[in-house]
């Protein structure tokens, strides 16, 4: 036992001597490093904010005046500060002490791992194209975006390296790193690195692909010699230290300080359980509304309720779904056979549709008329209970059956083969368009479907904080089974199969905009189905061809539509504009205003 107390307290004692080799320099070792080419008061500009290098500063506060420069909608970061509390005597009103933790990772002892990334490739970014892709997933992740002519502009700067992970299908950017080279940043004696930016596309279809950007960061700083590569973490992001330490990055004592602004309010503001307690729904519309100086009331945060007042109106809320709403257009949408109905009026194409309640005559000439059905309940949302695909009566009756728990009324509709289109229409305009597809999993040769679904939903469940799975149900069986496959069976490496049918979040599915794509009779045919319903919010989903393309079918509209689905689009800022006109920004009203003028000129 003694023996093991003194291995302890000896691999104890290695660490600390590591982490003092690593510490901040004092002053006298400062000065040998200025020596040797290290920049004094170092500041690298990232596009999203500027580094500020705090072991290059000898005062203090001159790492304060350089944090008041902070430009609008930027994001400042003071890095490697070896007194934070003396930083903060200089501004207390200014400045706060960021809540994130540093990690090292050791490159003289780092090895590459041997799984090759499956289904994406991680490059370097080649093109403009590139960065707006970047930005899109920053943005989906409540990041600072960066001009997307910084990144090509700086595409040369030795100091900056930026990856970005690849679908081999499709092409589309999955995930992005940012590097940061000491040495070419500002002459960095130690010969460090550090990591920046790391952020993965909730929508990403593959695992691994955040720990495959930090393997191939850390290799590339390894072949060019760096010691260590460095990372900032907030303190509550497990699931990103979990990562951290298993690639083996240790915690070091480094601190980081930021400038009080909108973009970290939360940060030096403190934790408000109620609003905290709000889905992502509610808590993108409060955000903007505080954003505009609209006084926010949690209502009830487990139901997503909140009442917004500003300049003597009050509007109680329950995430998109307002008092502004009527109970007539609540109950419209709620019935689907009445919306139906009142879309067909006003000249909605609709697919054909009979009764759940039909024969089995009527239900199997109906089959052999369309060839495949969809079954859903008359009333009901979030995919539950529907059923699509439908080719055999048998299989019908049982998707009536598994429809009828959901309402008593059920539907079968003529299946429409084509994608899942939900438009967001608000006050009557188009703001987002965002094609749905449903589910699927890739093989890897040794994990059974079951597996792969469970992987599929805990990935889905972690990027829609717990909104999106895939059900373990006889829907998803049947999906499974009819693409050739049992639960239990191990997919093939490669091979891709759609596990559910329906294309909604709350099932699995995924959201990719579509909103600058949009054929001018998909926008009309959404417009005039919620002047039909006299809904000033809604959802629309049809089903399309293609977006680019005008045919289509009217599916269901939806009261309270998802806003937080359709980022990059303004879906928050419209809603909240048609609540308090007067809150609108006067900037953006003069654009507007310049906007309509142009059109009536030309």
């Amino acid at each position: 036992m003694a023996g093991d107390r003194q291995a302890d307290r000896s691999k104890h004692d290695h660490r600390l001597e590591k982490m003092r080799a690593s510490a901040p320099k004092g002053s006298a070792a400062r000065e040998r490093a200025d020596n040797d080419g290290m920049r004094k008061n170092a500041i690298l500009d990232c596009g999203w904010g500027r580094l500020v290098f705090g072991q290059t500063f000898e005062d203090p506060r001159e790492i304060a005046n350089s944090l008041r420069e902070e430009g609008p909608d930027r994001r400042d970061i003071a890095f490697y500060i070896k007194d934070p509390h003396v930083l903060l005597s200089h501004a207390p009103q200014e400045l706060f002490l960021d809540p994130s933790h540093t990690y090292r990772l050791d490159l003289s002892t780092y090895r590459p791992g041997n799984r090759r990334p499956r289904g994406y490739f991680i490059r370097r970014l080649a093109s403009e194209g590139d960065a707006t892709e970047v930005n899109r997933i920053y943005q989906s992740r409540h990041m600072v975006q960066v001009h997307p002519a910084f990144f090509w502009s700086n595409r040369g700067n030795r100091a900056l390296t930026y990856f970005v992970a690849e679908d081999e299908t499709t092409g589309a950017i999955l995930g992005t790193v940012t590097g940061v080279h000491g040495k070419r940043a500002f002459g960095d004696p130690e010969n460090g690195s550090s990591l920046w930016c790391l952020a993965v596309d909730p929508q990403a279809p593959h695992p691994g692909i955040g720990q495959s950007l930090v393997r191939r960061l850390a290799e590339h700083f390894q072949a060019r010699g760096c010691a260590f590569m460095d990372l900032s973490v907030m303190h509550d992001n497990e699931q990103a230290i979990a990562l951290y330490d298993k690639l083996g990055f240790v915690r070091v004592s480094y601190f980081t300080i930021k400038r009080k602004n909108e973009i970290n309010e939360r940060l030096f503001t403190g934790p408000n359980d109620e609003y905290e307690g709000l889905n992502p729904y509610a808590k993108i519309i409060v955000d903007e509304a505080r954003r505009r100086g609209i006084h926010t009331e949690v209502v009830d945060a487990a139901g997503g309720f909140f009442r917004l007042t500003h300049g003597g109106r009050t509007v109680l809320c329950r995430e998109s779904l307002s008092e502004l709403t009527s109970a007539v257009a609540m109950s419209i949408c709620d019935d689907k056979t009445v919306t139906r109905r009142m879309v067909e009026g006003a000249g909605v194409k609709v697919p054909e549709q009979i009764s759940g309640d039909s024969d089995d005559e009527a239900i199997s000439a109906f089959l052999e008329k369309h060839g495949q059905v969809v079954v859903k309940p008359a009333r009901g949302e979030q995919g539950r209970g529907i059923s699509v695909g439908i080719e055999t009566l048998e299989d019908t009756k049982a998707a009536i059956e598994a429809a009828r728990q959901h309402s008593p009324t059920v539907l079968l509709e003529a299946c429409f083969q084509g994608d899942d289109l939900r438009l967001i229409v608000i006050d009557y305009r188009l703001v987002a368009a965002a094609l749905r597809k449903p589910p699927m999993i890739t093989g890897d040769g040794s994990s059974t479907v079951v597996d792969l679904i469970e992987h599929l939903s805990r990935r889905r469940s972690a990027a829609t904080g717990g909104e999106s799975r895939v059900p373990m149900d006889k829907e998803t069986e049947r999906c499974v089974r009819q693409a050739g496959y049992g639960m239990d069976d191990v997919l093939p490496e490669g091979e891709r199969i759609t596990v559910r049918k329906t294309a909604n979040l709350h099932t699995g599915g995924t959201i990719h905009d579509v909103t600058g794509d949009i054929h001018p009779a998909l926008v009309e045919a959404a417009v005039a189905a919620a002047r039909a319903i006299e809904i000033p919010v809604t959802g629309i989903d049809l089903m399309i061809k293609s977006p680019a393309l005008a045919d289509y079918v009217f599916i269901e509209a939806n009261e309270r539509p998802g806003l937080a689905n359709h980022e990059p689009q303004p879906t928050a800022e419209r809603f909240i504009d048609l609540l308090f006109p007067l809150s609108v920004p006067f900037s953006v009203r003069a654009a507007r205003t310049n906007q309509r003028r142009s059109r009536k000129e030309g």
